[in-house]
């Protein structure tokens, strides 16, 4: 038997009310003409179970939350999730059983994860990987429960043209694992290996690559072999002996042996050099005074010179008897003036001006000047005697300097060129030596890497008969499930009389269907063949599920088959007439819901049905604009995808 998995209950809170709908029915059809709201409900499911449904303007605008009431195997859920897309990455969760709130969880990544708690629910870890098969070192992208819901909805836009986006070449790999898993055609285990091989092999890949980057280098320094390295580093290393023997024993010849004249020589060249240094102090010292002193000197004959010119200034204007103010330009004539006062201040006028306070800061100037002159004199004096003794210093530090130079050469330079020859045999051996140590390092990292190969390999080989050893104790199973899928879409598509079916089956590797040996993809889109071939294949797949001990989840949503199949009357009546018979037989363990237009008037009383109009429509407490006014999603979908 098949997982048990049923959606019990859908609710809308809207702006203006709450919208109810309950499936208690084994099948389920949403009729109604198109814009009233069936394709907005459908899509309104796969978000609340956290997919990214393509929610219609009505829902963004009006509705608040979509809750669903759901049974998946043992445990019923209630999930609510805000429409608002500053809310909409938490849902809501209360276990329907307990009646307890659980922690909110997450649509993305956070957790807990509503895609954990939904895959656990069926029966599988939230960290399987569908690993590509082939050539790759991809580890795979992990399954989600939105995988899976591919296999259980089949939207409008996609029912004439694709099945659980096959077409979507990226995501091949995980539809077939998604249905490996849901039939048992393998394990979390081998998917598992199936990742850890690729990861291996990009390692095996990475390694070989690295080695061979190092060959390269090893090549280029003309070792062909570790042993010709090897030989190579023990040359060098005694060259390197030989040249540091040589240089010892011309050390030893040429150690300056030292004698009471070049000792005496060492000792005046230092205390000449001494006092080299405190002469030059002693200069540099005499400069800045001086500078000081020069500045002192400029300024005191700059405070002399501006008293000379306020005297001559007092004595050029005591002689004028001024007839207007010189400040205001008014006449000073007219005014009483007192005897012995000023005309133009009004203040007491003296007959003989004083000058003995000029005079006296004359004289204090004066004094000043004339000591500066003698300090700068005493100065002068001073750096010519000290400059005078630098001169000699430096000359007495050149003879010094050129006494030792030639007792030093007379010592050493016989041996110079065989002191240098030697270093530089050292030097060329030493580096020659490291560069070889480098090269043995890159042969060493050469042989872990081909170790690390060897055990990449065996390892990686040791996964994969691993895995050929499961994939072979499945075989036999999965040789059965593939002849009753085949036997089951054979007859489905006989029974249902699809135009030009002459042989069905299901590809044996990608569980595609194949008509007339052709795959699904390149079946004529004409007559509706294509969404009878889909409805075919759905059908088949859940009636194998049904007889077999699997965890595929019994159930199905399928949005207007019949508007697809255009006017095929006799199409539209085998397939109601197929999803009945398969409904009746399910014992519960089945639900199909489907949304569509026009219903077969012979088969309505074997279903349950909910009626929509324009005036009643799927969020019926938001009033309907009228049939002109309405954007389907299926139009929105075909323009996205143009």
């Amino acid at each position: 038997m098949s997982t048990r998995f049923r959606l019990d209950a859908v609710t809308l809170d809207t702006v203006e009310g709450q919208v109810h709908y309950e499936f208690p029915s084994d099948l389920t059809v949403l009729a109604g003409r198109t814009g009233v709201g069936k394709t907005t409900l459908l899509e309104a499911v796969k978000y609340g179970f956290g997919g990214d449904g393509m929610l219609a303007p009505v829902v963004v605008e009006s509705v608040r939350d979509v809750t669903l009431n759901i049974t998946i195997g043992q445990v019923r859920l209630q999930i609510s999730r805000s429409v608002d897309p500053r809310k909409s990455k938490v849902a809501r969760v209360i276990d329907l059983i307990t009646r307890e709130r659980l922690p909110d969880h997450h649509i993305d990544s956070g957790q807990p994860s509503l895609n954990t708690l939904l895959l656990g629910a069926l029966g599988f870890a939230d960290d399987l990987k569908a690993a590509p098969r082939g050539a790759s070192s991809s580890a795979g992208t992990r399954i989600s429960f939105a995988d899976i819901f591919s296999f259980l909805y089949v939207p409008q836009a996609d029912i004439n043209r694709d099945i659980a986006n096959s077409q979507e070449t990226y995501r091949e790999p995980k539809r077939k694992a998604v249905f490996e898993l849901l039939f048992g055609l393998t394990d979390p285990s081998i998917l598992g290996l199936r990742s850890k091989y690729n990861t291996m092999s990009g390692d095996v890949s990475a390694a070989e690559s690295t080695r061979q980057t190092v060959l390269d280098f090893l090549r280029e320094s003309n070792t062909t072999t570790q042993s010709d390295a090897q030989a190579a580093l023990e040359q060098a290393r005694e060259a390197e002996q030989v040249a540091e023997l040589e240089l010892q024993a011309l050390r030893e010849q040429i150690d300056p042996v030292s004698d009471r004249e070049t000792q005496t020589l060492r000792d005046l060249l230092n205390e000449s050099e001494r006092a080299l240094a405190a002469a030059r102090a002693t200069v540099i010292d005499l400069v800045r005074k001086q500078a000081e002193y020069g500045g002192e000197q400029r300024r005191v004959r700059s405070d002399l010179d501006r008293l000379h010119r306020m005297r001559d200034a007092g004595a050029r204007l005591a002689n004028i008897e001024f007839a207007v103010c010189p400040r205001c330009m008014q006449s000073l004539t007219q005014r009483p003036v007192p005897d012995g006062a000023c005309r133009v201040c009004l203040q007491h006028d003296p007959i003989e001006p004083t000058e003995d306070v000029d005079q006296y800061e004359a004289r204090q100037l004066a004094e000043q000047l004339e000591e500066i002159a003698h300090q700068l004199a005493l100065i002068a004096a001073q750096l010519e005697e000290t400059t005078e003794l630098v001169v000699d210093r430096e000359r007495l530090v050149h003879d010094l300097t050129k006494q030792l130079e030639v007792r030093t050469a007379e010592r050493i330079t016989p041996r110079l060129q065989a002191f240098s020859d030697s270093s530089e045999r050292l030097a060329t051996a030493r580096a020659k030596q490291q560069q070889l140590e480098e090269v043995m390092r890159q042969w060493d990292r050469v042989d872990d890497l081909s170790r690390v190969v060897q055990n990449l390999r065996r390892e990686r080989e040791g996964i994969k008969a691993t895995i050929d050893d499961s994939e072979r104790a499945l075989a036999v199973r999965h040789q059965e499930v593939l002849e009753a899928l085949d036997e089951e879409f054979q007859a489905t598509v006989a029974a249902m009389g699809i135009p030009g079916a002459e042989t069905a089956s299901i590809h044996p590797t990608n569980y595609l269907p194949l008509i007339n040996d052709k795959p699904f993809k390149n079946v004529s889109r004409g007559g509706g063949i294509i969404t009878a071939t889909q409805v075919a294949y759905w059908t088949s797949v859940i009636a194998v599920a049904l007889t077999e001990n699997v965890p595929y989840p019994g159930f199905l949503l399928l949005d207007s088959p019949r508007l697809a199949l255009n006017t095929s009357e006799e199409l539209s009546a085998a397939l109601y007439r197929r999803l009945r018979a398969l409904a009746g037989v399910s014992n519960g363990q089945l639900q199909v819901i489907i949304a569509d237009n026009e219903l077969p008037r012979e088969y309505r009383g074997d279903y349950a049905e909910i009626d929509f109009t324009y005036d009643s429509p799927t969020i019926s407490t938001i009033e309907h604009p009228g049939p002109a006014m309405v954007r389907t999603i299926d139009n929105t979908a075909e323009q996205d995808r143009a």
